[in-house]
């Protein structure tokens, strides 16, 4: 299903805010740092502004489901998309030319260790990130909203 973009576009930074306009002028398909990667945009409801905020997002495809990490480089801290979560379940996704309404689901811990090897066997790189980190990296399902 195609429907409009939220607005504003707010990326967070410039380096963010190009990736999202290459995204949306090229239906999905980005250079740089993300070429030939599999990369989403999830806009999420600011839980302090009320804003959207869109973040691009490399994701995994598992089985049917769409799954997203909280990674944030490795950081200490979950990610603002994550923490917007929290009070905002209800999100956008663009997935290549489509956009759609979506719930954001919390996986299970029983969860983590299966996921996180396929993700580490299609994107290597997510091992360092991982291994960054000492909390519990959250994985999120984005389910289309019925």
């Amino acid at each position: 299903m195609n429907a409009a973009h939220p607005q504003p576009a707010d990326g967070g930074n410039d380096y963010n805010r190009k990736v999202i306009a290459e995204f949306r002028a090229a239906e999905g398909l980005v250079g740089g740092d993300f070429a030939g990667k599999t990369l989403l945009l999830l806009t999420t409801r600011g839980r302090r502004s009320g804003e959207s905020r869109t973040t691009p997002l490399v994701y995994l495809r598992d089985g049917g489901r769409v799954i997203v990490f909280a990674l944030n480089g490795g950081a200490p801290a979950d990610p603002a998309w994550y923490r917007n979560l929290a009070d905002t379940p209800e999100v956008t996704v663009e997935l290549g030319p489509d956009t759609f309404a979506a719930h954001a689901v919390p996986l299970d811990a029983a969860e983590h260790e299966d996921v996180w090897a396929r993700q580490i066997e299609v994107e290597p790189v997510f091992a360092e990130f991982r291994a960054r980190t000492t909390r519990v990296v959250p994985l999120v399902e984005l389910r289309p909203a019925a």
